[in-house]
């Protein structure tokens, strides 16, 4: 299914500002807010599309992201397996949007929200062809899930947790000094707005345990060392039944034997003997999906560059592949007979020029300035 570009959601260009995207979601957000459209599913769909499209642009890594490779950057199938690699945890939780963007529309008299999940980070090192070519890992991280005992409340056989008294659910309570209104956070719930009479014995009042869970992590084809990936929701289970974190998959491609890769562009050094490189002849040259025929035209020079195009890395975003660049390089031969340094010297005296003017041209320019280098100083 195709989705809508982000930018279109948003009715903005592709390269709006952060505040010409903040003032066009906040626009946008206000004309479909359920609040203000009671009933209307339409418009709680759009107004889901909308947030959603604000919580990846209004992010510098995440936009680039979605520039780069689009909704494939964060689409991702939930299958389990087995696969060890590298792990850390983020501590820095993402905001909710909704209530920093809202917050001076409609106010802050909302009761106070439960913790949203930390989002987590997995490190995964890839080969460059898996980058190349796309590939599926199954990844095991250690985590806080939703206890399955209490359904996340906290309270046992999975009971809701009770309306706090002290502060009638709003987490603070309102106290006059004289002229002055002060608000405290309440004690009582530690500003929660709901208390746990009989705690879940299994995760003792926290609505979360600690396992190890397994996901099957889908890499798109051309993706990149820096790249990231995010998987909605498989972060750290939420405080009390509140929404899960998000996982950031950290992608570092290996260096490889052969080939560099320069953006969509492959990169590798070719050695052939003078021979060939005197009188010409066919090589073969690797890809990454095989071998393939390259011809040296006679004449040619250590240094010189061949593209074979369409032999580099598929962009994600744009569809079309990069190109494979062979840089020759004329190797000396070395561990010669006496047979092999006789006819070498025979075809030396047969040039019958030091310099070469004739069958070197680089040494015939390198001497010319050599010549002309003296000739000044002797001026």
């Amino acid at each position: 299914m195709t989705q809508q570009d982000y930018y279109k959601i948003l009715e903005i260009s592709n390269n709006a500002n952060e505040r010409e995207i903040k003032r066009a979601y906040k626009r946008l957000a206000i004309k479909y807010h359920p609040d203000r459209n009671q009933g209307n599913k339409a418009a709680e769909e759009k107004f889901k599309k909308i947030k959603q499209a604000y919580e990846v642009l209004s992010d510098a890594k995440k936009r680039n992201a979605y520039d780069e490779y689009g909704h494939a950057a964060f689409e991702q199938n939930n299958n389990t397996g087995g696969f060890h690699s590298s792990f850390t945890t983020s501590t820095s939780d993402l905001n909710d949007i909704f209530g920093d963007v809202f917050g001076d529309i409609f106010g802050n008299n909302r009761k106070n929200t439960k913790k949203k999940g930390s989002d987590l980070q997995y490190n995964m090192n890839l080969t460059l062809e898996e980058a190349v070519q796309g590939t599926t890992k199954e990844i095991k991280i250690p985590t806080l899930n939703k206890c399955t005992a209490c359904s996340g409340q906290g309270s046992a056989y999975g009971a809701k947790p009770q309306t706090c008294t002290s502060c009638n659910g709003h987490g603070h309570i309102q106290m006059r000094k004289g002229f002055f209104s002060v608000q405290q956070t309440c004690s009582t719930c530690q500003g929660n707005g709901t208390v746990i009479k009989n705690p879940c014995k299994i995760c003792y009042g926290q609505g979360r345990i600690k396992i190890s869970k397994k996901l099957s992590i889908k890499i798109p084809a051309g993706i990149d060392t820096n790249d990231r990936i995010r998987l909605n929701h498989e972060g750290e289970a939420g405080q009390c039944g509140a929404q899960s974190g998000d996982l950031y998959i950290q992608v570092t491609v290996k260096k490889h034997p052969i080939f560099i890769r320069e953006d969509n562009n492959l990169h590798c050094s070719v050695p052939i003997n003078f021979v060939i490189a005197a009188l010409g002849g066919e090589i073969e040259v690797p890809t990454l999906t095989g071998r393939i025929k390259l011809k040296i035209p006679s004449e040619t020079q250590s240094g010189k560059l061949f593209r074979i195009r369409g032999k580099g890395v598929k962009s994600v975003r744009k569809g079309y592949p990069g190109d494979l660049l062979c840089k020759i390089i004329v190797e000396t031969p070395v561990k010669l007979n006496t047979f092999q340094k006789h006819l070498l010297q025979k075809l030396g005296k047969s040039f019958g020029e030091v310099k070469g003017e004739n069958h070197s041209p680089q040494s015939k320019r390198f001497f010319d300035s050599v010549k002309r280098f003296f000739d000044n100083l002797t001026q």
